[in-house]
């Protein structure tokens, strides 16, 4: 029997213990309280129902609530609030607000509508003091004609012409060639003229003689139709083989095509210059041994105005009628502004 006190004693003292355990660690507590009753159940049942049954287990302590409370608890990491108690102190908001954004937008959006107006004033005040020159403007010399400007109720605006918007095409220039008397020819001896503008050579087969007899029927067209216009404009061929066509060699192929032509030539630099100024293409082709040739060559007829500047440009597809029609077009033409 005493024995059995002793050993009922020493389970006590374990249970005890148990206890202890379970105030520093929630999640054990509740695995060492489930073993209580069945030590207390063994030691009833070996003692023959003669001992007095242990007092029964105390009632869950804090720490189980504690434990259950953390495992479903919702962490407050990364919010300023390490306790969770709601009050950070910091603000939950980040360095940037849709109020900023709102300014900063407003910001810009000023700054772009001064650049533009301020651009516009200077431009306009630039286009005053270029455009408006004797000598005109092109935003690329070298492709574009110089044009002048005019200011209307809409701001500045090209002097209107036959080519629109686009302007005139950079060709043409200053030249000097000689005439089949020895005489020397420039430009300027056609200044109050239109004048229409071929290059070619007199041994050509077949193209030259074609487009100049198209020519020559404009020229007759003209005379029957618009005979003040056909006063004002004058054909000039210009031989682009000037080492082969001689003042004597133009003077006998004059014969066979209209007699309002006036035919140049030149020294063969003169005559690449000018080429060159209207970007006529010009090759050799076809040389035989005893030295014999054709040339190849842009076939365009220029048409310019009564200043020398370029009105139009009329390729080997288009028709006689066709020309007629545009040589019109341009000599009536009358801007609105």
């Amino acid at each position: 029997h005493i024995r059995r006190i002793k050993l009922l004693n020493t389970m006590m003292l374990r249970t005890a213990a148990s206890r202890g355990m379970i105030r520093k660690l929630g999640n054990a507590a509740t695995i060492c309280q489930t073993r209580v009753p069945i030590v207390a159940t063994c030691a009833r049942s070996n003692s023959g129902g003669s001992s007095s049954a242990p007092p029964p287990p105390p009632p869950p302590s804090n720490a189980g609530a504690a434990a259950s409370s953390v495992k479903y608890a919702k962490t407050t990491a990364g919010t300023g609030d390490p306790e969770g108690s709601g009050s950070t102190g910091f603000s939950t908001r980040g360095p940037v607000t849709w109020p900023a954004l709102g300014l900063v937008a407003i910001a810009a959006a000023s700054a772009v509508s001064y650049y533009k107006i301020e651009r516009e004033r200077r431009l306009e005040n630039a286009m005053g003091k270029i455009v408006s020159s004797e000598s005109g403007w092109s935003p690329n010399p070298e492709l574009l004609a110089r044009r002048q400007y005019v200011r209307t109720k809409w701001g500045w605006f090209p002097k209107e012409d036959a080519f629109g918007g686009a302007g005139k095409p950079a060709i043409g220039g200053p030249w000097s060639l000689v005439d089949l008397d020895g005489n020397m020819v420039t430009n300027e001896s056609f200044k109050g003229k239109w004048t229409l503008l071929y290059f070619g050579f007199a041994r050509c087969p077949d193209i030259c003689p074609s487009e100049m007899v198209k020519i020559g029927k404009v020229m007759d067209t003209l005379e029957k139709e618009h005979p003040k216009l056909r006063g004002q404009i004058q054909p000039i061929f210009v031989s682009i083989d000037p080492a082969r066509d001689s003042l004597k060699a133009l003077r006998d192929y004059a014969k066979d095509f209209h007699p309002s032509y006036v035919f140049l030539t030149g020294a063969p630099q003169q005559v690449q210059a000018m080429a060159k100024k209207y970007r006529v293409y010009m090759s050799k082709a076809d040389e035989t041994e005893d030295g014999d040739y054709l040339v190849d060559h842009s076939i365009v007829v220029y048409f310019h105005d009564e200043t020398g500047d370029i009105a139009d440009c009329f390729t080997q597809s288009m028709r006689p009628s066709d020309i007629v029609e545009k040589v019109v077009e341009r000599m009536t033409f009358v801007p609105s502004y």
